[in-house]
C-alpha cells in the first residue's frame, strides 16, 4: 500500500487498513485451487444483497470470455451480488471452450450462492491462450459460503499475478448524515498500459447510488486515475474495473444532482488514484514511482495525450531507473506526442528543478538533480504555458528485472 499520498480533502477520513469489505454488507475471500503451484489463485466478493453496478473494461480487440460475460450481466440489470476471480489463466483467446466454460462458471456460483446466474460477475488473469483447468474452478466454488475462507486478504492474495504487493484501500464520507465507505482493491503489474491493461479492479460502497450515475463517476474516474498509468505499454485481454453499490447504509439516492454528489465523486476518485498509483509502483522489476504531470495545456485531452506520451517513453523510463537527468528525451516525447506545442513556450521541472526553459536546456545543479532521481517517488513537470488545462500519468522505471520476468513468464 502507498501511505505517503496527499491527504484528500478534510471531509474524507481514510479507514486504517481499509479494504473492499470496509463497506457494510461486503465479504470476500480466497483460496488455492491448484490453476497456480502453491499461491493462492480463486477469490471471491460477495454483497448481501444484489448491489447496482457498472464497468469499464479493456479496448483490445481480443476480449477474454469472462470479460464478455461479465459486461452482458451488468449490462442485462445493472446488478451484481457475486464476483468470484482466478488468477493463473486468463481463459482469452480460448474460443468456444471459454465461452462454455465461463458460462458454467457463473451457473455453479449461482448455484451456490443462491442466487441469479445474472448476478455473477468473472474475472479471470494469466497466461493467455490455454484452455481453463475446469476442476480447479469448480473446487474453489465450493469454498464460497466456508466460514473460515472469508478473509479480505486471502481475496487480495488470490487475484495477484507477478505483483509483489497487495493493493487495498478504504475511506469514509458523511452523506445525508450517514457514514459512508467507499472500498477498493486492485492487481497489476505488467501489461499496463492507458485505456485498461493488465489490470482488475474492484471498487464497493455501502452508498444507495442511481445506476446512471454510478456508471458516470466510474468511467469518468478512470480516464483521470486507471487510464493515466503506464507500466510496459502493453493492453491485456482481461482488464476490467468493477464498481459495486449495494446501498446499505441508507442514504437519499445519490445521483449527479445530489447537493453532496462532488463529495461522493471526490472519495470515489481518491480510492481509483490510489489503487492506480499502487499499480504504477508496483510495475514488474520497478524501483520507482514516476509521475509525470503536465500544465497549461490548451485543452485536457492534449494534456493527457502528452503526460501519456512520456510516462509511456522507455527511454524516459530508462532514464529515471539510471537516475540520468536526460531532459531530452522528455521533450523528445512531447514533440512527438502529436499534439499541438509551442516549443518556446516549453518548461520542464525534474522534482523542483527547471531544467528547460522557451524550450532550451538551462544550467541546472546536477547535484540536486540525482538526490532528486535517486528517490523512489520522481516528479517530472512540463508547463506548456499556452493554455489551463492540467492532467497527470504515472509509471514506473524500466529495468533488467522487467526482462529477466518477462522472459520467463510461461515458465
Amino acid at each position: 500500500m502507498l501511505t505517503h499520498i496527499k491527504q484528500p480533502i478534510q471531509t474524507i477520513h481514510i479507514v486504517e487498513d481499509g479494504h473492499v469489505t470496509s463497506p457494510k454488507g461486503f465479504t470476500a475471500g480466497g483460496v488455492h485451487t491448484g490453476l497456480r503451484k502453491s499461491a493462492l489463485d480463486f477469490g471471491w466478493i460477495h454483497s448481501e444483497i444484489p448491489a447496482t453496478a457498472a464497468g469499464v473494461y479493456t479496448l483490445n480487440s481480443f476480449q477474454a470470455a469472462p470479460l464478455k460475460l461479465t459486461k452482458q450481466h451488468v449490462d442485462k440489470a445493472q446488478k451484481i451480488q457475486t464476483i468470484v476471480v482466478n488468477s493463473g489463466n486468463a481463459n482469452s483467446c480460448t474460443g468456444e471452450d471459454g465461452l462454455l466454460k465461463a458460462q458454467a462458471t457463473a451457473e455453479l456460483v449461482a448455484y451456490e450462492k443462491g442466487i441469479d446466474e445474472h448476478l455473477v460477475a468473472i474475472a479471470s488473469t494469466g497466461i493467455i491462450g490455454v484452455p481453463l483447468p475446469f476442476e480447479p474452478i469448480k473446487k474453489g466454488i465450493q469454498y464460497l459460503n466456508d466460514p473460515l475462507c472469508q478473509k479480505v486478504t486471502n481475496f487480495e492474495r488470490a487475484i495477484l499475478t507477478t505483483d509483489i504487493e497487495t493493493k487495498h484501500i478504504a475511506i469514509e464520507l458523511e452523506i445525508d448524515g450517514k457514514m459512508i465507505t467507499i472500498g477498493g482493491a486492485a492487481k497489476g503489474s505488467g501489461m499496463i498500459h492507458p485505456n485498461m491493461a493488465t489490470m482488475l479492479g474492484f471498487i464497493t460502497t455501502d452508498a444507495v447510488v442511481d445506476s446512471e450515475s454510478l456508471e458516470y463517476a466510474l468511467k469518468s474516474t478512470t480516464n483521470q486515475t486507471f487510464n493515466m498509468i503506464t507500466v510496459d505499454g502493453d493492453s491485456s485481454t482481461n482488464d476490467m474495473v468493477l464498481a459495486l453499490a449495494n446501498g446499505t447504509q441508507g442514504n437519499s439516492v445519490l445521483t449527479k444532482s445530489h447537493p453532496q454528489w462532488t463529495k461522493f465523486m471526490a472519495g470515489f476518485q481518491y480510492v481509483c488514484k490510489i489503487l492506480a498509483k499502487s499499480i504504477a509502483r508496483d510495475g514488474e522489476g520497478a524501483t520507482k514511482l514516476i509521475e509525470v504531470e503536465v500544465l497549461g495545456a490548451e485543452t485536457l485531452e492534449a494534456a493527457r495525450a502528452i503526460a501519456k506520451t512520456v510516462i509511456s517513453s522507455n527511454l524516459v523510463k530508462t532514464a529515471m531507473y539510471g537516475s540520468d537527468a536526460n531532459w531530452g528525451r522528455i521533450i523528445s516525447a512531447i514533440g512527438y506526442s502529436n499534439q499541438k506545442i509551442e516549443p518556446a513556450c516549453v518548461k520542464i521541472l525534474i522534482g523542483d528543478t527547471a531544467v528547460v526553459e522557451k524550450g532550451i536546456g538551462i544550467p541546472f545543479d546536477e547535484e540536486a538533480v540525482m538526490l532528486t532521481l535517486i528517490k523512489d517517488e520522481v516528479k517530472l513537470s512540463i508547463d506548456l504555458q499556452q493554455g489551463v488545462q492540467t492532467a497527470t500519468a504515472w509509471g514506473c522505471d524500466l529495468t533488467y528485472d522487467y526482462i529477466r520476468i518477462n522472459s520467463s513468464y510461461r515458465t
